[in-house]
């Protein structure tokens, strides 16, 4: 389990964040929340960079976003060199991008997720470690495309 993550959200998922930190708590999930602190429109990539680039550097293990789909924020956190955000629905798809693909950030979508949903992505997204093997040499293909000067 995570010891510290970082925690973001724009104006669609601020409601859904403040309810989360309530499940991290229980959970035992120390956080740090870097915004957003209302329901006032901003722009997500704002914040899926400052939590993607704190994991990035290595001060969080790892980071969770929420928006109203998840999709905005995975793709902007996506960017960031190291980081592989994935967008879960419900606790295989959250147990699966943390087992297979060593995702570091999940993204939630406030919008698109069923009620009560939620606190059990955020269990198995915990509860799961990435399990190396024969996933390992396919994760290092992603930070080897990272790498290559494409342009």
């Amino acid at each position: 389990m995570a010891t510290k993550i970082a925690l973001g959200a724009d104006h669609a998922g601020y409601e859904e964040k403040e309810k989360i930190k309530k499940t991290l708590d229980e959970l035992g999930v120390e956080y740090d929340d870097m915004g957003t602190a209302s329901n006032d429109s901003v722009d997500y990539p704002d914040f899926a960079r400052k939590v993607a680039e704190a994991v990035s550097r290595g001060e969080y293990e790892q980071g969770l976003l929420v928006c109203g789909s998840g999709t905005g924020m995975a793709i902007a956190a996506n960017k960031v060199p190291g980081v592989r955000a994935a967008v879960a629905w419900n606790e295989e798809s959250a147990s699966l991008a943390r087992r297979h693909n060593d995702a570091n950030v999940l993204s939630i979508g406030a919008r698109m997720t069923p009620e009560g949903e939620i606190p059990k992505i955020l269990k198995a997204w915990f509860a799961s470690d990435f399990e190396g093997g024969r996933h390992a040499g396919r994760v290092q293909k992603i930070s080897e495309i990272e790498k290559e000067d494409l342009c």
